[in-house]
């Protein structure tokens, strides 16, 4: 598996997984090298992105790999590949969530993610499960 930044030859791929993302919000993604497309060979497998939290702390979007994909590896290669792509940028930390009612929770905390807080947005337009928050020291 590769890790490729995002280029406008990507749209397509991205658009079918990320369907509520509009052009402009696409084209920042590759403009500001934030986004990331998993590569097995010449397919593409999944994605991610982050953005910057008080313009020098990453924070971890989204990461989705295929479902016919999954299982194998994909996205735990891809999260050392984004760790060491932020730490040769010279942060010295990551952050992602994820909500309390999925999976992935447990996923990052095998990677060494460390629970760090979360947010409720109950009775509101945003209402979902806690979001849980992560850190991990790079």
């Amino acid at each position: 598996m590769e890790l490729k930044r995002m280029t406008m030859e990507d749209k397509a791929f991205v658009m079918s997984i990320e369907r509520h993302v509009d052009e402009t919000a696409f084209q920042n993604r590759v403009l500001s090298k934030s986004g990331f497309v998993l590569w097995e060979g010449e397919r593409p497998v999944g994605l991610m992105h982050h953005c910057l939290l008080w313009d020098k702390l990453p924070f971890l979007n989204l990461l989705y790999v295929l479902e016919g994909e999954r299982c194998r590896g994909y996205g735990k290669q891809a999260m050392a590949a984004w760790e060491r792509e932020m730490k040769t940028r010279g942060c010295q930390m990551v952050l992602l969530s994820t909500q309390a009612d999925e999976t992935a929770q447990h996923f990052y905390r095998k990677l060494g993610y460390v629970d760090c807080g979360g947010l409720l947005f109950q009775n509101t337009p945003f209402d979902q499960p806690m979001e849980v928050f992560f850190r991990k020291v790079l």
